[in-house]
């Protein structure tokens, strides 16, 4: 198999992929549910309650760095997956029951998120990692598209397949469902034929694990420029659930179903986006830096937009950047990483995507809540800018060494 889908080929990403997209469907449901119920029926349209839950669900990725890249490293990455799919699928079945059974409170929402946030933590290294042992260095770069693809598929149909159930049956049965998607996964992961898995090198049992990886960093300056520029955007820029839900119920005082329906847009530009970097061959810095900066120019636009459809349209814009410009960057990294620094690589960069979201987060809702929804837009689109910007003089300082060297 070529092309666009070329990494499908092979029998253990298939049935990898098909399992993931079941379960990353679920996983979309769950976050539009919790967004909502933190936002409608726990508070009164508190746009910060909403931050403070992002934050302790995507904190744990820098508390617990130490831990998280090793292992990915240096245990069984399909065992360790297991593990935390197993324990994830297992929390959201708790908090559905809390739910539908009318118990369920915002510290306990809170502390769901951050228990979530812990194992997620382990899971998210070893699961990109993981894709290198499924397909090997060859369709790397087309199958981290690929699962973007997929990733993305599944925050399309996703969201509005929870605004419908919210709107049906209640937020409780939302989580519920995504329980029991992860069986899917779980299914997936035993059918794998494990005797034709590529296995890299594994890292060697040292304590200063972590510090290598650290210093691996410091002394790759396209890394560096990568990880300054995740930060930003990370931080304030991708804060999405604060946007769109402040956006839809206190400007455009939407219902569930079209939250849902908003969230769905822009998976649909970030569809469209993950396709187009299937195609490439190999992730080029400057489609890092043009996705940072059109991920900027969406969320401008979207500031000033008058109604909800035209908001809905800016949104596809959005998607279609955030994916650029996180599939290239994912690539990018894990192609030029050498494969035994790989996992504590991955894990790094993971911690700057997400524990960035624990300071941004909580900042992005109280901007929404003291002036208003637009002005966090445009904070976003300052984040993207300067991400842009930051590439623009890595890029520039590289072709000035390169034209050095000739001299």
């Amino acid at each position: 198999m070529t092309g666009t889908f070329r990494a499908l080929g092979g029998y253990n990403y298939r049935v990898w992929a098909c399992g993931a997209l079941v379960s990353n469907m679920g996983t979309w449901m769950q976050r539009i549910a919790q967004d909502w119920i933190v936002l409608t029926q726990l508070t009164r349209n508190n746009a910060t309650a909403v931050g403070v839950v992002m934050a302790l669900q995507f904190g744990p990725q820098l508390l617990l760095l130490p831990l998280t890249g090793y292992a990915a490293d240096r245990f069984d990455r399909r065992k360790l997956l297991i593990a935390t799919q197993a324990a994830m699928g297992a929390l959201a079945l708790g908090l559905g029951l809390l739910t539908v059974t009318g118990n369920v409170r915002l510290w306990q929402v809170d502390l769901f998120a951050l228990l979530l946030g812990c194992v997620s933590a382990f899971d998210s290294p070893a699961r990109q990692t993981f894709v290198s042992d499924l397909v090997g260095e060859t369709d790397l770069a087309n199958a981290v598209a690929l699962n973007s693809i997929s990733f993305n598929a599944a925050r399309m149909m996703g969201p509005a397949v929870a605004g419908i159930l919210i709107a049906s049956v209640g937020v409780g049965w939302v989580f519920l469902v995504n329980a029991a998607s992860f069986s899917a996964v779980l299914c997936s992961l035993c059918l794998l034929r494990v005797e034709e898995l590529h296995r890299g090198d594994r890292a060697a049992r040292t304590r200063g694990g972590l510090a290598d990886g650290f210093r691996y960093i410091r002394k790759r300056p396209d890394l560096m420029a990568v990880m300054i520029m995740l930060f930003l955007v990370c931080t304030v820029g991708v804060n999405f659930p604060i946007f769109i839900a402040a956006m839809s119920v206190t400007v455009f005082h939407a219902g569930a179903s079209q939250f849902g329906l908003l969230t769905s847009s822009m998976a649909l530009g970030a569809l469209a986006g993950a396709l187009l970097s299937a195609r490439q061959e190999t992730p080029r810095f400057t489609r890092l830096t043009a996705g940072a900066a059109l991920l900027g120019a969406g969320l401008a636009l979207a500031s000033v937009l008058p109604n909800f459809w035209l908001f809905g349209l800016a949104l596809l814009m959005i998607g279609m950047a955030a994916q650029t410009f996180t599939t290239s960057t994912i690539s990018l990294v894990q192609l030029s990483t050498d494969p035994g620094m790989r996992g504590r690589v991955m894990a790094i960069l993971m911690a700057v995507a997400l524990g960035g979201t624990p300071v941004g987060a909580p900042v992005t809702g109280w901007v929404a809540d003291t002036f208003g929804p637009r002005a966090a837009l445009c904070l976003g689109a300052a984040s993207g800018f300067a991400a842009a910007l930051t590439g623009v003089v890595y890029l520039a300082r590289r072709q000035a060494a390169s034209r050095l060297i000739k001299w």
